[in-house]
């Protein structure tokens, strides 16, 4: 590889359309919010969800066909977008190479930053945490209780595509983007729980402003996972885009 890439090159590239996850090994929970709470996390068009809440997960991934395994974490909420429920993602911490921070970040539009992140699990549970920036901002305890055959369907997660001003001004060179992913989960084993959920105040990674969130459920997933090509939805307001867009950088405002 160099600075300049050849025409075979670019074709092999542009030919893998699926990122391939076959040794997904996932912890998380469901949880519960208060209206006001999440309405206010989510960036125009998206709607409030019919059961306010969202998810979140601690996982870790054997080799993929992007190359070594990593670790990752996630925060989303539940939304609607014309009607069809999704996902919107706050926040998702990722512990590997910089290619996998292009293939979320510039790629998707996944909110990555770079975080030390801990996965353990056996036949009683599992056991997880995220940490940057010296605070340990979530942590996961689960302990299993029965298992189940099949995952509920699942909807997509919406996205923003935006690249700021150069000239730094307020706004966006360039048209703010509403998108979607799909994420197929193949299930080898489904393991249900309860959790104990610990949220620490992280001025970087404010997931504890959900601290009041209610635990609906944990579960222990070990899947096959294919994350599926996106597609564009609609350019949206960048005005109204623009508070939202600096959960993808620790901001600072001098």
């Amino acid at each position: 590889m160099g600075f300049v890439q050849t025409q075979s090159e670019l074709d092999r590239y542009y030919a893998l359309k699926v990122r391939e996850f076959p040794d997904a090994k996932m912890l998380g929970v469901m949880f519960t919010a208060g209206d006001e709470q999440t309405r206010a996390l989510l960036p125009p068009p998206l709607e409030q969800a019919d059961l306010p809440g969202g998810l979140i997960f601690i996982a870790e991934y054997g080799a993929t066909n992007l190359g070594p395994g990593y670790r990752e974490a996630g925060l989303f909420v539940r939304c609607k977008y014309q009607g069809t429920p999704g996902s919107y993602c706050l926040s998702m911490p990722i512990d590997s190479e910089p290619n996998r921070l292009h293939n979320g970040r510039d790629i998707f539009g996944f909110p990555k930053k770079a975080a030390r992140i801990h996965f353990e699990s056996n036949a009683e549970g599992a056991h997880g945490w995220v940490e940057r920036l010296g605070v340990r901002f979530v942590e996961i305890s689960m302990k299993k209780v029965g298992t189940l055959d099949a995952l509920p369907p699942m909807g997509p997660t919406y996205l923003f595509k935006a690249s700021p001003r150069i000239d730094l001004e307020p706004g966006f060179d360039g048209p703010v983007l509403l998108a979607e992913q799909r994420t197929e989960i193949r299930p080898k084993s489904i393991a249900l729980g309860t959790a104990e959920l610990k949220l620490t105040a992280s001025q970087a990674d404010p997931w504890a402003d959900l601290q009041n969130a209610s635990v609906l459920m944990a579960f222990q997933i070990d899947s096959h996972n294919r994350m599926l090509p996106g597609k564009i939805l609609a350019e949206v307001d960048a005005g109204s885009f623009l508070p939202h867009y600096f959960k993808m950088t620790d901001f600072f405002s001098g």
